[in-house]
């Protein structure tokens, strides 16, 4: 009787490589995730601040069209309202107020006997500061919040429902390694980030040229998409590694998305505490330098040594005592009804040293250093090597837990 061979035989078709094995498992998780109305209705709702940004985008370009920049200048340096340009008002009364070579923090300072401003106003300039606050405040107030939210959705079930289900039997026993089946499942998430983040602020910038008075405001502003973009990658990376840990590190779902939330909501309040005690105690400093007299300013630098800016320590007590208030500020009333935008646009020239603390504002730092508005180093570096260290230690976690039940 003759013998047949009924074992394994070889594949001699084409192998089609790591990208094909991370694009299935990639392309496989968006369509399961994609069955989820909430995450649908999530998207859509993304696009919704878009809107209401663009509006201030119209709003501000009208003001270049008709020639009132020049009015408002005036009207923001002498502490008047915006009127009719609404949220946008609080970044013209800062972008407007200042008086070149004089101002550093929020307020224009000009000394006596200095030479007068030029009337002009560099309608280019303004425009790329102008744009460049109004892009981060979009992608750092609603879209992180909502990115954030989104992520806690869908992360928590990409590696822990594998885990439950044993499907390492099905993807390891296969030609898929560690690498690529973390990049397929990071790259989940990465399409929820798009989708969420880039597209959103892309069409934004794409809004403003369209409302702008030639098409060559394009060329005068072709940086910021680049920026937007890498401000996008700069949220994805810590966040989407961080979510992925917390998937791999248990086979619960609930358990990560409790994690994930517990996360951002206990760094969140450690900051506001600690954010809020140092006002207390700048304010009382500052009231008790007004009661003698002025005091003196030797030795009140912070713990990064002497203020490089000369002016941070003035501005951190008039920020304290300024706290529940709007006056002092160029446009000071539209400040008080817009203050979450005038922090989230990079005008508050106090350092949060405690923004390392907080996934939410040590990100926010680091996007505001990518559009050129935070470039002060003992602002920036605490963020970066918070986040640094978290995205190594999620890493870590995945290389670890990824295919730990084959090496059980």
């Amino acid at each position: 009787m003759p013998l047949h061979d009924v074992g394994y035989r070889p594949w001699r078709g084409e192998r089609l490589g790591s990208a094909a094995a991370i694009g299935v498992i990639a392309l496989t998780g968006i369509k399961l995730a994609w069955t989820s109305r909430w995450l649908r209705r999530m998207v859509f709702f993304a696009w919704s601040p878009a809107l209401v940004f663009a509006m201030s985008f119209f709003a501000f370009e009208q003001a270049i069209d008709e020639g009132r920049l020049v009015n408002m200048r005036e009207a923001a340096r002498a502490g008047r309202n915006l009127d009719g340009v609404g949220m946008l008002g609080t970044v013209l009364a800062d972008t407007l107020g200042r008086t070149p070579g004089y101002a550093k923090g929020t307020r224009a300072v000009r000394p006596a006997g200095a030479p007068p401003v030029d009337p002009k106003i560099d309608v280019a300039d303004t425009r790329r500061v102008v744009w460049s606050r109004l892009l981060l405040a979009f992608m750092r107030v609603p879209q992180a919040v909502l990115l954030a939210v989104v992520i806690g959705l869908v992360a928590p079930t990409l590696v822990s429902r594998d885990l439950r289900a044993k499907a390492w039997l099905v993807y390891f026993t296969r030609p898929v390694g560690r690498l690529e089946y973390i990049l397929g499942k990071a790259a989940i998430l990465g399409v929820l980030v798009a989708a969420i983040t880039v597209l959103p602020a892309l069409a934004l910038w794409l809004m403003g040229v369209l409302v702008s008075p030639s098409i060559w405001v394009a060329v005068d502003t072709w940086d910021l998409p680049l920026k937007a973009v890498a401000a996008s990658v700069v949220l994805a990376v810590p966040t989407v590694l961080l979510a992925l840990a917390y998937s791999s590190a248990t086979a619960e779902s609930r358990i990560a998305s409790f994690a994930w939330f517990a996360t951002w909501a206990a760094c969140w309040i450690a900051h506001s505490t600690l954010t809020t005690a140092a006002m207390v105690a700048a304010s009382r400093q500052a009231e008790v330098a007004d009661a003698s007299g002025g005091g003196q300013r030797e030795g009140r630098t912070g713990s990064w040594g002497e203020d490089p800016f000369g002016d941070l320590e003035e501005d951190r007590s008039v920020t304290a005592r300024q706290s529940s208030s709007a006056g002092g500020y160029p446009g000071g009333g539209l400040r008080g009804r817009f203050r979450w935008l005038s922090k989230a646009a990079g005008m508050d020239p106090v350092i949060d040293r405690w923004a390392w603390l907080s996934p939410y504002h040590a990100l926010g730092v680091m996007q505001a250093w990518i559009f050129g508005i935070e470039t002060r180093p003992q602002a920036v570096v605490p963020s970066l090597v918070s986040l640094a260290l978290v995205s190594l230690v999620a890493v870590i976690v995945l290389l670890n837990r990824i295919d730990a039940p084959t090496r059980a």
